[in-house]
């Protein structure tokens, strides 16, 4: 794979600079070229981004990546996952939510498991054809600085410091961005007290755990644990107790005797990858400032439960570039802030009370210790398993797409 590491010209004004070669900045990139705006795109990662991290992608996404065939090539090797699932892993009771009560919606009325790295290298080819795409790996952002006319950004590629300029500047990169730092925007929020342990391994769950869905989040006996299928894979989130370390969470003995109590097995498990993360819940103030703005987790971080990270990074990414391709192709490049002010009131509130709030009651729901609450909200989901018209309502949400159209009602 051949991957962009020259300098862009420092003097080409007319275009996007983007930060982050994630799958956010990368979707924005692709969008923005096809719309016929040129694009700088930097990271200093030295390739295409090989981070596994998230791995679900709900119907809206497939939707908005379907007609520049990163959906077709994504369903080629993704696991469709048209059932996903909450249960008791110590008495096998579960509730099963079945995504075809929103086949009447989308084409794609089911979840896809695909690792968000692979979805970097499906755009990132895409954006290698592209006459109109710059994209420049193992390129450092240092700073930048805007004005009437436009943005300079300040960028360090190996011993080499250049400045090359642009319309706008996009902030796609990440939690720690950068971008937003130099912004100076407080991150209000907290971090969760506990931490996970992130676990890949080729062992098959599924041929072993009677009706396991290929996404299921499950309460064990001391604890609760998620188990997320991919082609060839299985990922398992492992929840350990606040006075430990992350070292001896780590540990191999560890790991292998929690995997264990999920499924005990003779000999130990394959495991290709772990690693432990701490999970944040916060969000910028405001999205846009000037000709800076913020996208995907630069603007915002959840709980990763329900897998609405990513994919409110993809739809932060599509609204933006819907609004910067109006702004282009009306001519008037420097009448942009009513658009960009839109952008920041459909999303944010979006993130706050329909990712941040929705992924924080799945984290707390999975979390409770206590029998008695844990049968309780699993008897409630049960209620809106059986009720066609309470099923398909709560799977508009848990898929994403109550959001969007609320966004959407914003003027």
């Amino acid at each position: 794979m051949k991957n962009k590491v020259t300098m862009p010209d420092q003097d080409k004004s007319d275009r996007v600079i983007i930060v982050g070669a994630g799958p956010v900045g990368l979707f924005a990139a692709v969008r923005l070229v096809n719309f016929g705006i040129p694009v700088t795109l930097i990271d200093k990662i030295p390739t295409v981004s090989n981070d596994m991290r998230a791995s679900t992608i709900h119907p809206p996404s497939l939707e908005m990546m379907a007609p520049y065939g990163i959906t077709k090539k994504i369903l080629e090797t993704g696991i469709k996952v048209p059932q996903w699932q909450i249960r008791n892993h110590t008495t096998g009771d579960k509730v099963v939510f079945d995504l075809n009560y929103i086949s009447d919606e989308t084409e794609y009325p089911y979840r896809v498991q695909f690792e968000q790295s692979k979805i970097c290298e499906i755009i990132n080819d895409l954006l290698e054809r592209h006459p109109l795409s710059d994209i420049c790996y193992g390129t450092e952002f240092i700073a930048f600085s805007q004005d009437k006319n436009g943005v300079s950004v300040k960028v360090r590629q190996g011993n080499q410091e250049n400045t090359i300029h642009g319309r706008f500047l996009i902030g796609a990169d990440g939690g720690s961005s950068a971008v937003r730092q130099q912004l100076g925007v407080e991150f209000k929020g907290s971090i969760y007290p506990e931490r996970t342990v992130l676990v890949t391994t080729t062992f098959p769950f599924d041929l072993h755990i009677d009706e396991l869905s290929s996404v299921s989040y499950c309460w064990s006996k001391n604890g609760n644990f998620s188990l997320l299928q991919l082609p060839d894979l299985w990922r398992a989130s492992l929840y350990f107790p606040e006075n430990m370390s992350p070292d001896e969470a780590l540990a191999e003995e560890h790991v292998q005797q929690q995997l264990k109590e999920i499924c005990p097995i003779d000999g130990p498990f394959e495991i290709l990858d772990k690693r432990v993360y701490r999970v944040h819940q916060r969000i910028v103030n405001q999205y846009n400032h000037d000709r800076v703005i913020l996208a995907g987790d630069a603007a915002h971080l959840n709980s990763p439960s329900g897998g609405m990270g990513m994919n409110g990074g993809l739809h932060d990414a599509h609204n933006l570039t819907e609004k910067l391709n109006i702004i282009w192709s009306q001519g008037n490049i420097d009448n942009h802030n009513k658009l960009l002010d839109l952008y920041s009131r459909q999303r944010k509130p979006i993130a706050e009370e329909q990712i941040i709030k929705q992924a924080d009651e799945n984290r707390k729901r999975m979390t409770e210790k206590n029998y008695q609450k844990r049968q309780k909200s699993l008897e409630a989901l049960q209620v809106i398993e059986k009720d066609p018209v309470m099923c398909k309502a709560f799977l508009m949400k848990s898929s994403m797409f109550e959001g969007l159209r609320k966004a959407e009602e914003i003027i």
